[in-house]
């Protein structure tokens, strides 16, 4: 599946700090400690409606770690999938009377359209659930071998009794996870499991619904083993960062990471992980059944400049979650309107202790709301005081660009 253009990104001198993140796993903010080549993994889309605001704010946390790791030197190989065939496809397409594959490759391509026009850093990987289902077949082959795999009927299961070191991610109780799984589709009460939170490997073929030949009959993935089968495949048996929304935590992030260390025998499968806050609208996170609901796209047909609406997303820690409003947008453009005549002057104050203000607050677990104020502070100076360094405003621009990803060059309509 092909990924998004690669926006430019400015060269800057010196070389930035290791980055430091917050873990799940350990409940705790410390260095990532990543090798020359950092090896990362985000969850993608399931593209039956995208991309709300919710997405691009997971996706620009991402963004940020890679274009910190790579400001520090590292090489960065970088998979996302796209689970293009599951369930809320098919009730789309049901709804709509549409083919459930039209509504895959649609929202995948605005998907990408949103992302290059956020300047997000594409993946090297960005592989489809569809595509990707030879590796799952594999990988589930695998755990039968290592007795990791049982049927129920013509489905096929992971027992969670086989990875001992299951709810290291998540830290809930069992009962607090079976509470969770009935909500997060899985299917607890489904009679003939070992245990309630067993999950699906397998899903052999229903009526109505795309099957795919394998060696345990004719079927379809799961949708933890999809994820934990392309980052194996793809990045090896222990990455750096696994990514994605706190929504993920548990079930999706806890069972894939026993799959992928029971299939490989290797821990941890990640060094870190990290999990981006919710955002909300209207009082309750952005999601689909509700309908609450604002769209990258629509803010883009209303006229709201791409890189408005990035800024309106680094004002905010990925951690924290918080409320979109109207307000923020506006906060943006008025942010972004400064900035640039700052950085339209000829000269300005010194922008190298800047970068170091920057490149500090952005290895220090993303802090993207106190790199964006050191850039409120050296603009606000520039405007008002004025400054003799002629090449500030372009270093300035550089930082903002290179780390920010915010392309301070106005749209022309």
């Amino acid at each position: 599946m092909q990924s998004w253009p690669a926006p430019t990104r400015s060269r800057l001198p010196g070389r930035g700090l290791p980055l430091r993140v917050s873990d799940t796993a350990t409940r705790s903010v410390r260095p990532l400690a990543a090798g020359q080549t950092a090896r990362m993994y985000v969850c993608g889309i399931t593209p039956y409606d995208a991309t709300h605001l919710g997405h691009a704010f997971t996706y620009l946390t991402y963004d940020l770690a890679h274009r910190v790791l790579l400001d520090a030197g590292h090489d960065v190989v970088y998979v996302q999938n796209v689970t293009d065939v599951d369930d809320p496809l098919f009730e789309r397409a049901r709804r709509d009377g549409l083919d459930w594959r039209e509504i895959a490759r649609s929202q995948t391509d605005l998907f990408r359209a949103d992302m290059a026009a956020l300047r997000i850093l594409p993946p090297a990987v960005y592989a489809g659930a569809v595509e990707s289902i030879p590796l799952v077949i594999e990988m589930i082959e695998q755990l039968r071998a290592r007795g990791a795999a049982y049927q129920v009927e013509q489905d096929i299961y992971f027992p969670i009794g086989a990875a001992p070191r299951f709810g290291e991610v998540s830290h809930l109780s069992h009962a607090e996870m079976v509470t969770r799984a009935a909500g997060g589709g899985g299917d607890p009460q489904r009679l003939g499991k070992k245990d309630p939170l067993d999950p699906l490997l397998w899903r052999a073929e229903r009526a109505g619904e795309p099957a795919w030949p394998s060696p345990f009959g004719p079927g379809r993935p799961g949708w933890h083993i999809e994820c934990a089968a392309i980052a194996l495949a793809h990045l090896g048996d222990s990455i750096d960062i696994q990514g994605g929304g706190t929504d993920l935590v548990f079930p999706h992030h806890e069972c894939g990471v026993a799959h992928a260390e029971v299939a490989s025998g290797v821990w941890p499968f990640a060094r870190a992980y990290v999990h981006t806050a919710m955002v909300s609208l209207d009082g309750h996170k952005m999601s689909k059944s509700r309908g609450n609901l604002e769209f990258v796209s629509r803010l883009l047909r209303g006229g709201i400049q791409p890189a408005a609406i990035r800024l309106a997303l680094l004002d905010h820690h990925h951690a924290v979650g918080w409320e979109w409003t109207p307000a923020v947008i506006d906060t943006a453009g008025e942010r972004l309107d400064r900035w640039q005549a700052a950085t339209a002057r000829e000269r300005g104050p010194d922008a190298r202790p800047l970068l170091d203000d920057v490149r500090r607050h952005l290895a220090d677990d993303l802090d993207a709301p106190g790199a964006v104020a050191a850039v409120d502070r050296w603009a606000t100076t520039t405007v008002t005081v004025g400054g003799q360094d002629p090449d500030a405003p372009g270093l300035a621009r550089a930082i903002i660009d290179s780390l920010l990803g915010i392309d301070l060059d106005p749209v022309v309509p």
